[in-house]
């Protein structure tokens, strides 16, 4: 397969891939042109592999990782939410807005395998073999994540005001 094939063929996956890992549109379409771009200088050697697509997808992820060690060195972090981020007027979205805020706030390896798990259907062995680590390191990161998008959600839904302070007027 040339890579002009595969690019059209891929392109639009990889693209929805790399904004669920990152959360963020304009910054998965950086990602995966990065990407395509570094793919495209060595498509020979990549053309020949048995799986050229999970190559490909794990440049995704190693972009996705070291870009945002890359930039924090660059870019200061303000306290507040960048504009943009606001959940969906329309009220079948608001749920979809409200997890992917919450999934933003996960570590960059926790995000990677629940991307890699959710979105791409890949097993425990399979991811772990696309990040490098063990099949047990993945599980972790995944329990740990989910752990926190748990307490994260139930802790959204709490009362505002305390009922200490009801109760005492």
């Amino acid at each position: 397969m040339i890579f002009s094939e595969y690019v059209a063929e891929h392109q639009r996956g990889l693209l929805r891939f790399a904004t669920a890992l990152a959360t963020d549109d304009a910054l998965a379409e950086d990602i995966v042109q990065d990407v395509l771009a570094r793919a495209f200088t060595k498509w020979d050697a990549i053309s020949a592999l048995d799986h050229p697509h999970a190559y490909v997808r794990r440049m995704i992820v190693n972009e996705y990782l070291s870009w945002r060690r890359r930039w924090a060195r660059v870019t200061p972090y303000a306290d507040v939410e960048p504009p943009g981020r606001e959940a969906d007027p329309a009220v079948q979205y608001a749920d979809r807005s409200a997890l992917m805020a919450e999934i933003a706030r996960l570590p960059r390896k926790q995000r990677a395998v629940l991307a890699l798990r959710f979105y791409e259907g890949m097993t425990d062995a399979e991811i772990a073999e696309t990040l490098g680590c063990a099949a047990g390191t993945v599980r972790g990161y995944a329990s740990r994540a989910l752990a926190q998008l748990r307490v994260q959600i139930a802790d959204d839904r709490l009362p505002t005001t305390p009922r200490l302070a009801e109760e005492s007027a």
